[in-house]
Protein backbone atom coordinates (compact mmCIF):
# COMPACT_ATOMS: atom_id res chain seq x y z
CA UNK A 1 0.00 0.00 0.00
CA UNK A 2 3.16 2.42 1.09
CA UNK A 3 4.51 1.79 -2.53
CA UNK A 4 0.99 2.35 -4.17
CA UNK A 5 0.94 5.95 -2.21
CA UNK A 6 4.45 6.29 -3.11
CA UNK A 7 3.53 6.05 -7.04
CA UNK A 8 0.72 8.26 -6.64
CA UNK A 9 2.62 11.02 -5.36
CA UNK A 10 5.10 10.65 -7.84
CA UNK A 11 2.56 10.67 -10.88
CA UNK A 12 0.66 13.30 -9.38
CA UNK A 13 4.08 15.41 -8.88
CA UNK A 14 5.01 14.60 -12.45
CA UNK A 15 1.47 15.37 -13.62
CA UNK A 16 1.43 18.87 -11.82
CA UNK A 17 5.19 19.80 -13.05
CA UNK A 18 4.12 18.82 -17.04
CA UNK A 19 0.78 20.95 -16.51
CA UNK A 20 2.70 23.94 -14.77
CA UNK A 21 5.47 23.90 -17.59
CA UNK A 22 2.90 23.76 -20.20
CA UNK A 23 0.64 26.70 -19.33
CA UNK A 24 4.49 28.57 -18.45
CA UNK A 25 4.97 27.68 -21.90
CA UNK A 26 1.52 28.68 -22.99
CA UNK A 27 1.51 31.88 -21.71
CA UNK A 28 5.61 33.00 -22.13
CA UNK A 29 4.47 33.90 -25.95
CA UNK A 30 6.95 34.44 -28.68
CA UNK A 31 6.38 36.87 -31.43
CA UNK A 32 8.15 34.88 -34.45
CA UNK A 33 7.07 36.21 -37.74
CA UNK A 34 4.73 38.59 -39.27
CA UNK A 35 2.06 39.64 -36.94
CA UNK A 36 2.88 36.74 -34.55
CA UNK A 37 2.76 32.76 -34.04
CA UNK A 38 -0.38 32.82 -36.29
CA UNK A 39 0.12 35.74 -38.66
CA UNK A 40 -3.33 36.91 -36.64
CA UNK A 41 -2.45 39.47 -34.46
CA UNK A 42 -3.13 38.08 -31.63
CA UNK A 43 -1.05 38.60 -28.59
CA UNK A 44 -2.19 35.17 -26.01
CA UNK A 45 0.34 36.23 -22.83
CA UNK A 46 -1.42 37.01 -19.43
CA UNK A 47 -0.53 38.89 -16.54
CA UNK A 48 -0.53 42.11 -18.34
CA UNK A 49 -0.78 45.61 -17.21
CA UNK A 50 -4.57 46.67 -17.16
CA UNK A 51 -3.07 50.16 -17.60
CA UNK A 52 0.02 52.74 -18.16
CA UNK A 53 1.48 54.54 -15.05
CA UNK A 54 1.83 57.85 -16.86
CA UNK A 55 2.48 59.64 -20.40
CA UNK A 56 5.51 57.54 -21.15
CA UNK A 57 6.44 53.80 -20.78
CA UNK A 58 9.61 53.12 -19.26
CA UNK A 59 12.02 51.10 -21.80
CA UNK A 60 14.07 48.24 -19.89
CA UNK A 61 16.78 48.59 -23.17
CA UNK A 62 17.49 50.50 -26.52
CA UNK A 63 19.82 49.96 -28.90
CA UNK A 64 20.75 51.73 -31.63
CA UNK A 65 20.27 50.64 -35.46
CA UNK A 66 19.56 51.98 -38.98
CA UNK A 67 15.94 52.71 -40.63
CA UNK A 68 13.85 50.19 -41.95
CA UNK A 69 10.08 49.08 -42.26
CA UNK A 70 10.54 46.05 -40.91
CA UNK A 71 8.76 44.90 -37.19
CA UNK A 72 10.94 43.00 -34.75
CA UNK A 73 10.47 39.19 -34.48
CA UNK A 74 10.85 37.34 -30.80
CA UNK A 75 11.74 33.65 -30.12
CA UNK A 76 13.70 31.63 -28.25
CA UNK A 77 15.17 34.30 -26.00
CA UNK A 78 16.45 36.60 -29.14
CA UNK A 79 14.97 39.46 -31.42
CA UNK A 80 15.52 39.81 -35.20
CA UNK A 81 15.18 43.02 -37.22
CA UNK A 82 16.64 44.50 -40.60
CA UNK A 83 17.56 47.92 -41.47
CA UNK A 84 19.69 49.61 -44.24
CA UNK A 85 22.97 52.24 -44.01
CA UNK A 86 23.73 54.31 -46.98
CA UNK A 87 27.42 54.85 -46.67
CA UNK A 88 30.23 54.40 -46.85
CA UNK A 89 28.25 51.81 -49.38
CA UNK A 90 24.09 50.61 -49.32
CA UNK A 91 23.93 47.46 -47.24
CA UNK A 92 21.41 45.82 -45.35
CA UNK A 93 22.04 43.98 -42.20
CA UNK A 94 20.18 41.29 -40.53
CA UNK A 95 20.60 41.76 -36.53
CA UNK A 96 19.82 39.33 -33.22
CA UNK A 97 20.33 40.98 -29.63
CA UNK A 98 19.70 39.16 -26.41
CA UNK A 99 15.62 39.94 -25.41
CA UNK A 100 16.66 40.49 -21.99
CA UNK A 101 19.24 42.91 -22.33
CA UNK A 102 19.42 44.20 -26.02
CA UNK A 103 22.97 42.64 -26.58
CA UNK A 104 23.74 41.95 -29.87
CA UNK A 105 24.48 38.23 -30.20
CA UNK A 106 25.26 38.58 -34.00
CA UNK A 107 24.93 40.53 -37.03
CA UNK A 108 25.50 39.84 -40.77
CA UNK A 109 25.85 42.74 -43.55
CA UNK A 110 25.31 42.88 -47.16
CA UNK A 111 25.66 45.20 -50.10
CA UNK A 112 22.79 46.18 -51.37
CA UNK A 113 21.97 48.93 -54.14
CA UNK A 114 18.21 50.31 -54.09
CA UNK A 115 16.36 50.73 -56.99
CA UNK A 116 12.95 51.68 -55.72
CA UNK A 117 11.22 54.62 -54.25
CA UNK A 118 10.91 55.32 -50.29
CA UNK A 119 14.02 53.77 -49.60
CA UNK A 120 14.00 53.56 -45.55
CA UNK A 121 14.90 50.10 -45.55
CA UNK A 122 14.27 46.44 -45.66
CA UNK A 123 10.23 45.62 -45.63
CA UNK A 124 9.76 42.16 -44.24
CA UNK A 125 9.67 41.20 -41.00
CA UNK A 126 12.00 37.93 -40.42
CA UNK A 127 10.82 34.61 -40.12
CA UNK A 128 12.25 32.31 -37.01
CA UNK A 129 11.22 28.37 -37.53
CA UNK A 130 13.08 25.16 -35.70
CA UNK A 131 16.54 27.07 -34.91
CA UNK A 132 16.42 29.16 -38.63
CA UNK A 133 16.14 32.55 -39.14
CA UNK A 134 14.65 33.83 -42.36
CA UNK A 135 14.96 37.86 -43.61
CA UNK A 136 13.88 38.86 -47.04
CA UNK A 137 15.33 42.17 -48.23
CA UNK A 138 13.98 44.57 -50.19
CA UNK A 139 16.01 44.06 -52.95
CA UNK A 140 14.87 40.14 -53.37
CA UNK A 141 17.79 38.76 -50.54
CA UNK A 142 17.41 36.45 -48.93
CA UNK A 143 18.85 34.91 -46.41
CA UNK A 144 18.52 31.78 -43.69
CA UNK A 145 20.66 31.69 -40.72
CA UNK A 146 21.34 29.45 -37.60
CA UNK A 147 19.01 31.73 -35.64
CA UNK A 148 21.32 31.24 -32.62
CA UNK A 149 24.95 32.24 -34.03
CA UNK A 150 23.85 33.94 -37.35
CA UNK A 151 25.30 31.50 -39.53
CA UNK A 152 24.59 31.24 -43.27
CA UNK A 153 22.96 27.79 -43.87
CA UNK A 154 21.44 29.08 -47.48
CA UNK A 155 21.28 32.04 -49.48
CA UNK A 156 19.59 33.52 -52.98
CA UNK A 157 19.39 36.87 -54.89
CA UNK A 158 15.97 36.10 -55.75
CA UNK A 159 16.16 39.34 -57.58
CA UNK A 160 18.69 37.84 -60.21
CA UNK A 161 17.49 34.25 -59.90
CA UNK A 162 14.13 34.75 -61.05
CA UNK A 163 14.12 38.34 -62.88
CA UNK A 164 11.88 39.91 -60.50
CA UNK A 165 9.24 42.75 -61.65
CA UNK A 166 10.09 44.29 -58.76
CA UNK A 167 7.10 46.46 -57.14
CA UNK A 168 7.77 50.27 -56.73
CA UNK A 169 8.32 49.80 -53.02
CA UNK A 170 10.71 46.93 -53.95
CA UNK A 171 9.85 43.45 -51.92
CA UNK A 172 7.78 43.44 -48.28
CA UNK A 173 5.95 40.33 -47.94
CA UNK A 174 6.80 38.31 -44.97
CA UNK A 175 7.90 34.86 -45.50
CA UNK A 176 6.18 32.45 -44.19
CA UNK A 177 6.99 28.90 -43.12
CA UNK A 178 4.87 25.46 -43.86
CA UNK A 179 5.96 22.23 -42.99
CA UNK A 180 9.54 21.63 -44.56
CA UNK A 181 8.92 24.68 -47.05
CA UNK A 182 9.71 28.14 -47.22
CA UNK A 183 7.10 30.25 -49.40
CA UNK A 184 7.38 33.49 -50.22
CA UNK A 185 5.71 36.71 -52.86
CA UNK A 186 8.48 38.61 -54.62
CA UNK A 187 7.03 38.75 -58.53
CA UNK A 188 9.35 36.58 -60.45
CA UNK A 189 8.87 35.85 -64.09
CA UNK A 190 8.15 33.89 -65.69
CA UNK A 191 5.19 32.39 -63.40
CA UNK A 192 7.25 32.95 -60.10
CA UNK A 193 5.45 35.60 -58.49
CA UNK A 194 5.22 32.89 -55.64
CA UNK A 195 7.80 31.11 -55.20
CA UNK A 196 8.32 27.76 -52.28
CA UNK A 197 11.91 26.83 -51.29
CA UNK A 198 12.67 23.48 -49.34
CA UNK A 199 13.93 25.61 -45.77
CA UNK A 200 16.44 24.50 -44.76
CA UNK A 201 18.65 23.51 -48.36
CA UNK A 202 16.94 26.49 -50.39
CA UNK A 203 16.09 23.91 -53.37
CA UNK A 204 13.55 25.84 -55.20
CA UNK A 205 10.27 23.13 -54.69
CA UNK A 206 7.82 24.82 -56.74
CA UNK A 207 6.51 28.19 -58.06
CA UNK A 208 3.09 29.60 -59.30
CA UNK A 209 1.22 32.82 -60.78
CA UNK A 210 2.07 35.22 -63.31
CA UNK A 211 0.75 37.98 -61.31
CA UNK A 212 2.79 40.81 -60.28
CA UNK A 213 3.67 41.03 -56.49
CA UNK A 214 1.63 42.96 -53.86
CA UNK A 215 3.07 44.18 -50.48
CA UNK A 216 0.81 41.46 -48.74
CA UNK A 217 2.05 38.82 -47.01
CA UNK A 218 0.79 35.32 -47.13
CA UNK A 219 -1.44 33.73 -44.70
CA UNK A 220 -2.36 30.03 -43.90
CA UNK A 221 -6.10 28.57 -43.54
CA UNK A 222 -7.93 25.46 -43.54
CA UNK A 223 -10.99 25.67 -45.95
CA UNK A 224 -13.22 22.10 -46.73
CA UNK A 225 -10.40 20.54 -44.88
CA UNK A 226 -7.92 21.46 -47.00
CA UNK A 227 -4.47 23.20 -45.84
CA UNK A 228 -4.89 26.53 -48.01
CA UNK A 229 -2.14 29.11 -48.78
CA UNK A 230 -3.94 32.55 -49.46
CA UNK A 231 -2.27 34.93 -50.95
CA UNK A 232 -2.85 38.63 -52.02
CA UNK A 233 -0.77 39.70 -55.34
CA UNK A 234 -0.98 42.48 -57.92
CA UNK A 235 -3.58 40.64 -59.47
CA UNK A 236 -5.81 38.22 -57.48
CA UNK A 237 -6.66 36.41 -53.88
CA UNK A 238 -4.95 33.38 -54.73
CA UNK A 239 -5.68 30.17 -52.86
CA UNK A 240 -2.95 27.84 -53.42
CA UNK A 241 -2.07 23.85 -52.00
CA UNK A 242 1.00 25.34 -50.08
CA UNK A 243 2.90 21.85 -50.50
CA UNK A 244 2.54 22.21 -54.20
CA UNK A 245 2.17 25.49 -55.31
CA UNK A 246 -1.53 23.87 -57.68
CA UNK A 247 -3.82 26.53 -58.03
CA UNK A 248 -7.15 25.76 -56.20
CA UNK A 249 -9.35 28.78 -56.67
CA UNK A 250 -8.37 32.87 -58.12
CA UNK A 251 -10.41 35.76 -57.37
CA UNK A 252 -9.45 38.55 -59.93
CA UNK A 253 -8.83 41.66 -58.19
CA UNK A 254 -7.07 43.94 -60.26
CA UNK A 255 -5.95 47.53 -59.39
CA UNK A 256 -7.10 50.28 -61.44
CA UNK A 257 -3.96 52.97 -60.47
CA UNK A 258 -1.22 50.90 -59.31
CA UNK A 259 -0.06 47.71 -57.00
CA UNK A 260 -0.65 49.38 -53.55
CA UNK A 261 -2.30 46.43 -51.40
CA UNK A 262 -0.40 46.04 -47.94
CA UNK A 263 -2.75 44.67 -45.21
CA UNK A 264 -2.68 41.43 -44.60
CA UNK A 265 -6.18 39.21 -45.80
CA UNK A 266 -8.03 38.36 -42.87
CA UNK A 267 -9.46 35.04 -42.10
CA UNK A 268 -12.86 34.35 -39.95
CA UNK A 269 -15.71 32.31 -40.09
CA UNK A 270 -15.15 30.93 -43.71
CA UNK A 271 -14.30 34.81 -44.75
CA UNK A 272 -11.50 37.25 -45.91
CA UNK A 273 -11.34 40.67 -46.09
CA UNK A 274 -9.22 42.62 -48.06
CA UNK A 275 -9.19 46.19 -48.00
CA UNK A 276 -6.86 48.32 -50.54
CA UNK A 277 -6.29 52.41 -50.32
CA UNK A 278 -7.46 52.82 -54.01
CA UNK A 279 -9.88 50.23 -54.23
CA UNK A 280 -11.26 49.64 -51.20
CA UNK A 281 -12.83 47.02 -49.49
CA UNK A 282 -13.30 43.39 -50.62
CA UNK A 283 -15.09 40.46 -49.23
CA UNK A 284 -14.79 36.95 -50.25
CA UNK A 285 -16.88 33.85 -48.91
CA UNK A 286 -15.24 30.69 -49.07
CA UNK A 287 -17.39 27.49 -49.78
CA UNK A 288 -17.10 25.02 -46.33
CA UNK A 289 -17.38 22.10 -48.22
CA UNK A 290 -15.16 22.51 -51.72
CA UNK A 291 -12.50 24.75 -52.75
CA UNK A 292 -14.32 27.33 -54.29
CA UNK A 293 -15.17 31.49 -53.74
CA UNK A 294 -17.68 33.76 -54.19
CA UNK A 295 -18.13 37.72 -54.07
CA UNK A 296 -19.89 38.60 -50.62
CA UNK A 297 -19.49 42.22 -51.16
CA UNK A 298 -17.01 45.15 -52.55
CA UNK A 299 -16.92 48.42 -52.21
CA UNK A 300 -15.21 51.41 -53.37
CA UNK A 301 -15.44 55.14 -52.85
CA UNK A 302 -14.73 57.31 -55.40
CA UNK A 303 -11.74 58.72 -54.48
CA UNK A 304 -8.79 58.40 -51.54
CA UNK A 305 -10.88 61.17 -49.48
CA UNK A 306 -14.39 60.53 -50.48
CA UNK A 307 -14.27 56.41 -49.08
CA UNK A 308 -16.65 53.99 -48.55
CA UNK A 309 -16.16 50.97 -46.26
CA UNK A 310 -12.61 51.12 -45.64
CA UNK A 311 -9.32 51.75 -47.91
CA UNK A 312 -6.76 50.96 -45.79
CA UNK A 313 -3.35 51.54 -46.19
CA UNK A 314 -0.84 49.60 -44.31
CA UNK A 315 -3.20 48.44 -41.40
CA UNK A 316 -4.64 44.88 -40.93
CA UNK A 317 -7.94 45.33 -39.82
CA UNK A 318 -9.36 43.01 -36.77
CA UNK A 319 -12.38 40.92 -37.23
CA UNK A 320 -15.11 40.62 -34.25
CA UNK A 321 -17.96 38.42 -35.04
CA UNK A 322 -20.05 40.54 -37.75
CA UNK A 323 -17.68 43.56 -37.23
CA UNK A 324 -14.61 44.58 -38.89
CA UNK A 325 -12.09 47.20 -37.22
CA UNK A 326 -9.76 49.21 -39.46
CA UNK A 327 -7.98 52.46 -40.29
CA UNK A 328 -9.20 54.14 -43.60
CA UNK A 329 -7.11 56.23 -45.69
CA UNK A 330 -6.34 59.11 -43.53
CA UNK A 331 -6.38 57.63 -40.21
CA UNK A 332 -10.23 57.29 -39.79
CA UNK A 333 -10.82 53.99 -37.24
CA UNK A 334 -13.55 52.99 -38.63
CA UNK A 335 -16.18 49.71 -37.19
CA UNK A 336 -18.08 47.83 -40.53
CA UNK A 337 -21.23 45.92 -40.35
CA UNK A 338 -19.15 42.64 -41.92
CA UNK A 339 -22.12 41.38 -43.24
CA UNK A 340 -22.59 44.12 -46.01
CA UNK A 341 -19.83 46.73 -45.66
CA UNK A 342 -21.66 49.59 -43.97
CA UNK A 343 -19.89 52.14 -41.48
CA UNK A 344 -21.19 51.99 -38.25
CA UNK A 345 -18.85 54.50 -36.58
CA UNK A 346 -16.18 56.28 -37.27
CA UNK A 347 -13.20 57.62 -34.93
CA UNK A 348 -10.58 60.20 -35.40
CA UNK A 349 -8.75 60.45 -31.64
CA UNK A 350 -7.00 57.26 -32.19
CA UNK A 351 -4.11 58.95 -34.59
CA UNK A 352 -3.96 61.88 -35.89
CA UNK A 353 -5.84 62.72 -39.76
CA UNK A 354 -3.25 62.41 -42.59
CA UNK A 355 -3.19 60.60 -45.77
CA UNK A 356 -1.50 57.22 -44.84
CA UNK A 357 -1.99 57.38 -41.07
CA UNK A 358 -1.46 54.05 -39.43
CA UNK A 359 -2.44 51.92 -36.62
CA UNK A 360 -1.69 47.96 -36.16
CA UNK A 361 -3.97 46.14 -34.16
CA UNK A 362 -2.40 43.36 -31.49
CA UNK A 363 -5.54 41.63 -29.30
CA UNK A 364 -4.49 40.16 -26.03
CA UNK A 365 -8.10 38.75 -24.64
CA UNK A 366 -10.89 40.97 -25.06
CA UNK A 367 -8.82 44.40 -25.16
CA UNK A 368 -7.20 45.47 -28.48
CA UNK A 369 -3.83 47.21 -28.11
CA UNK A 370 -3.32 49.85 -30.54
CA UNK A 371 0.13 50.73 -31.32
CA UNK A 372 -0.45 54.35 -33.83
CA UNK A 373 2.98 56.26 -36.05
CA UNK A 374 3.11 58.83 -33.13
CA UNK A 375 5.05 55.82 -31.08
CA UNK A 376 2.07 55.51 -28.71
CA UNK A 377 0.59 52.32 -27.53
CA UNK A 378 -3.01 52.68 -26.59
CA UNK A 379 -5.48 50.02 -24.45
CA UNK A 380 -8.51 49.60 -25.86
CA UNK A 381 -11.66 48.35 -26.00
CA UNK A 382 -14.00 48.00 -29.26
CA UNK A 383 -17.03 47.18 -30.30
CA UNK A 384 -20.38 48.50 -32.43
CA UNK A 385 -20.78 51.14 -29.72
CA UNK A 386 -17.49 53.07 -30.47
CA UNK A 387 -14.39 52.92 -29.26
CA UNK A 388 -13.12 53.39 -25.42
CA UNK A 389 -9.95 54.12 -24.93
CA UNK A 390 -8.52 52.87 -21.22
CA UNK A 391 -4.85 54.02 -21.31
CA UNK A 392 -2.01 55.76 -23.51
CA UNK A 393 1.23 56.25 -23.66
CA UNK A 394 4.48 57.09 -25.67
CA UNK A 395 6.52 54.19 -25.88
CA UNK A 396 9.06 55.41 -29.00
CA UNK A 397 10.07 58.61 -30.95
CA UNK A 398 8.54 59.02 -34.88
CA UNK A 399 11.80 59.29 -37.00
CA UNK A 400 11.55 60.88 -41.06
CA UNK A 401 13.47 57.98 -42.50
CA UNK A 402 10.28 55.97 -43.76
CA UNK A 403 8.74 59.33 -43.91
CA UNK A 404 9.70 62.95 -43.95
CA UNK A 405 6.82 64.32 -43.35
CA UNK A 406 4.50 65.59 -40.20
CA UNK A 407 7.10 64.97 -37.60
CA UNK A 408 7.79 61.41 -39.11
CA UNK A 409 5.92 58.19 -38.52
CA UNK A 410 6.65 54.36 -36.80
CA UNK A 411 4.99 52.31 -39.67
CA UNK A 412 7.22 49.05 -38.49
CA UNK A 413 4.46 46.59 -36.36
CA UNK A 414 6.02 46.09 -32.75
CA UNK A 415 6.43 42.74 -31.64
CA UNK A 416 4.52 41.11 -28.20
CA UNK A 417 6.78 38.40 -26.37
CA UNK A 418 7.61 37.93 -22.71
CA UNK A 419 5.17 40.52 -21.50
CA UNK A 420 7.26 42.99 -23.14
CA UNK A 421 6.74 45.20 -26.05
CA UNK A 422 9.73 45.31 -29.13
CA UNK A 423 9.36 48.45 -31.16
CA UNK A 424 11.67 50.12 -33.23
CA UNK A 425 11.92 53.64 -35.64
CA UNK A 426 14.93 54.73 -37.88
CA UNK A 427 17.26 54.95 -34.86
CA UNK A 428 16.80 52.56 -32.51
CA UNK A 429 15.05 49.76 -31.29
CA UNK A 430 13.33 49.46 -27.39
CA UNK A 431 12.17 46.67 -25.44
CA UNK A 432 9.57 48.22 -22.94
CA UNK A 433 7.77 45.73 -19.86
CA UNK A 434 4.29 45.19 -19.77
CA UNK A 435 3.82 42.85 -17.06
CA UNK A 436 2.08 43.55 -13.86
CA UNK A 437 3.62 43.80 -10.90
CA UNK A 438 7.69 44.07 -12.24
CA UNK A 439 10.12 45.96 -12.05
CA UNK A 440 10.40 47.99 -15.55
CA UNK A 441 14.11 47.86 -15.71
CA UNK A 442 14.94 44.18 -14.88
CA UNK A 443 13.86 40.51 -14.01
CA UNK A 444 11.71 38.23 -16.34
Amino acid sequence: MKHFATLFTTLFAVSFLFIATGRARLLADKWPQWRGTHRDGVWNETGIIDAFEGPDIPIRWRVPIGSGYSGPSVAEGRVYVTDRLTKPTQVERVHCFDWKTGEQLWTFTYECAYRIDYTAGPRATVTVHDGLAYALGAMGHLHCFNAATGEIVWQNNLGATYNIDMPTWGIASAPIVDEELLIVQIGGTPSACIVAFDRKTGAEKWKALDDKASYSAPILITQAGQRVLICWTGGHVAALNPQTGEVLWLYPFKPTRMEIGIATPVYYDNELFITDFFEGSLLLKLAPDKLAVELGWHRKGKDEQNTDALHSTMATPIREGDYIYGVDSYGELRCLDARNGDRIWEDLSAVPRARWSNIHFIRNDDKVWMFNERGELLITELSPEGLNVISRAKLIEPTRDQLNRRGGVTWAHPAFAYRHVFARNDNELVCASLAKNENPNKGD
